[in-house]
C-alpha cells in the first residue's frame, strides 16, 4: 500500500498541494492531457522547477485568460463538469467529497445552505483545476492514504471577493474545526479554502 504524507510546514493551498506530488513523480504532461478531459477553458497550467531559499522545488501555475468571463458557480454546476467528464470514478468521487466538503463550509460561514451557495473565487476554473487535479495526481501516484502534519494558517488579513477578511479565511477556519493546528508568526495567508478542503477531506488523520 502507498501512503502520502503531507508536511505542511509553510501551510496549504491547491497549487503547492501539486506542486509536491509533481515533485514526488506525477508526470505534469500527462497531467494536464487528463484535466482536458474537465472540457473547461480560458485557463492554461505550467510546470517548472525552481529554487525556494536555496533548495529545489516544483511550482505549479494555473493562469487565467482574462479576456474569458468565468462564471460564479453553484455545487451543481461544478459536480455536473467533473461527472460529464471522462475521469476515473475514483478521481470523480474524491473530487466531489472535496467541493461537497468546501461548499458546507461555504454556506455555514455565509448562513446559506450548500446547494444555494456561490463558490465565487473557489467556484473558478483555477480551483477546479487544482481540485481534480489533486485528485487525478494521487491516482497516478497509486496513493491509498494520506495523512497530514499539522496545518499553520498565517496571520493578518487578505482581500477576497468580500472585502477584507482575517486569516484564517472564515471558509478556512471551518474547514480546520478538529484539525491541529501548527503556531507560526508568519504574516499572510498560508492556508487556502482549496487546500484546507483537499487535505480535511482526503486525509485519515493529522499529526506528526
Amino acid at each position: 500500500m502507498k501512503l502520502a504524507y503531507f508536511d505542511c510546514f509553510s501551510g496549504a493551498s491547491g497549487d503547492m498541494i501539486l506542486g509536491a506530488l509533481i515533485d514526488a513523480g506525477v508526470d505534469a504532461g500527462r497531467l494536464k492531457s487528463q484535466l482536458a478531459q474537465l472540457g473547461l477553458s480560458g485557463y492554461r497550467i505550467g510546470s517548472e522547477k525552481i529554487k525556494k531559499q536555496g533548495f529545489a522545488a516544483t511550482q505549479f501555475d494555473v493562469t487565467i485568460d482574462p479576456s474569458e468571463d468565468q462564471p460564479h458557480r453553484h455545487l451543481h454546476h461544478i459536480t455536473k463538469i467533473i461527472d460529464e467528464s471522462g475521469l476515473s470514478e475514483m478521481v470523480k468521487s474524491r473530487a466531489k467529497d472535496v467541493f461537497g466538503r468546501l461548499a458546507r463550509a461555504e454556506a455555514d460561514v455565509h448562513g446559506s445552505t450548500f446547494e444555494k451557495v456561490h463558490f465565487h473565487e473557489v467556484g473558478a476554473v483555477e480551483a477546479i483545476v487544482d481540485v481534480v487535479g489533486a485528485c487525478l495526481a494521487l491516482e497516478m501516484l497509486e496513493i491509498e492514504q494520506i495523512y497530514s502534519s499539522a496545518i499553520p494558517t498565517g496571520s493578518g488579513t487578505v482581500k477576497c471577493d468580500h472585502g477584507i477578511m482575517p486569516i484564517p479565511a472564515p471558509a478556512t477556519a471551518n474547514l480546520l474545526k478538529d484539525v491541529p493546528l501548527a503556531a507560526t508568526d508568519e504574516t499572510g495567508e498560508l492556508t487556502t479554502p482549496t487546500g484546507a478542503a483537499i487535505l480535511t477531506t482526503l486525509s485519515q488523520t493529522f499529526g506528526p
